[in-house]
């Protein structure tokens, strides 16, 4: 009498396979080195296949196809800004596949020309009340260079120093998100307060709350930042924001 063979279930890979602890924690080994050649090494043996399949993922999931550009060319430029930002990923803080979604999804929102083709930003940006310090009586021209020289020394400051002030992942994020709209300003419109939210309520997965207080931080130490800029004409972007 032949037994019965009951046939063994494969089991199903998880959607993100190619992404898993291996890929978490040659990331933080990477950010914990400063010797080039290790990096390299790390990157290609372990990190570059993971970014080069979350991109792909992420532009044909949520179809971003609404470039100028090849979306082979597309991904790699997303590749290359997960690059620029792995060393803001903090250990023990999240997943390093949910941080970097965010990031490459992010990144894809604001160049989606369908979405935001008909945006471009106002130089005052009203909502962060980073013009307010201006005096009125100043010419609009002269007014104009002034914001566009304060806001590249403020988003170099941030640059350096904004895994300082913020700790959790989840901060890093919102906090990252309000500064790409400074980074991409030329390309956004309708800078009010409702769609600057809703932008960045996309990009985070943030609730309005959270967005807020991270907002109103930012605020405090942009005041200190105006002052320091209107007094010297440049900012100490060295500076770890210990003046509040």
């Amino acid at each position: 009498m032949s037994k019965t063979v009951t046939p063994v279930k494969k089991k199903k890979k998880p959607k993100n396979y190619y992404f898993d602890q291996i890929t978490e924690n040659a990331i933080i080994r990477y950010n914990k080195t400063d010797n080039a050649a290790l990096k390299n090494k790390i990157y290609s043996q372990h990190i570059s296949y993971a970014f080069d399949k979350l991109a792909e993922n992420i532009i044909h999931t949520f179809k971003f196809y609404y470039f100028d550009v090849p979306s082979e060319q597309v991904k790699h430029e997303v590749v290359s800004f997960l690059v620029m930002n792995m060393h803001k990923f903090k250990e023990g803080k999240g997943k390093a596949f949910s941080y970097f979604s965010i990031v490459a999804k992010n990144y894809l929102i604001l160049h989606n020309n369908k979405n935001y083709k008909h945006y471009k930003v106002h130089d005052k940006m009203a909502v962060l009340d980073y013009g307010n310090h201006i005096r009125e009586s100043q010419d609009r021209r002269e007014i104009a260079d002034f914001n566009q020289e304060y806001v590249k020394e403020m988003l170099y400051y941030w640059d350096n120093n904004l895994t300082n002030i913020f700790r959790r992942q989840k901060d890093i994020l919102v906090a990252d998100a309000v500064l790409e709209m400074f980074r991409r300003r030329a390309n956004i419109e309708n800078f009010n307060k409702k769609a600057l939210y809703i932008l960045i309520r996309e990009m985070t997965g943030s609730k309005t709350q959270h967005i807020t207080r991270i907002v109103n931080m930012m605020k405090k130490y942009n005041t200190q930042l105006m002052l320091e800029f209107q007094n010297t004409g440049q900012l100490d972007t060295a500076n770890t924001g210990s003046f509040l």
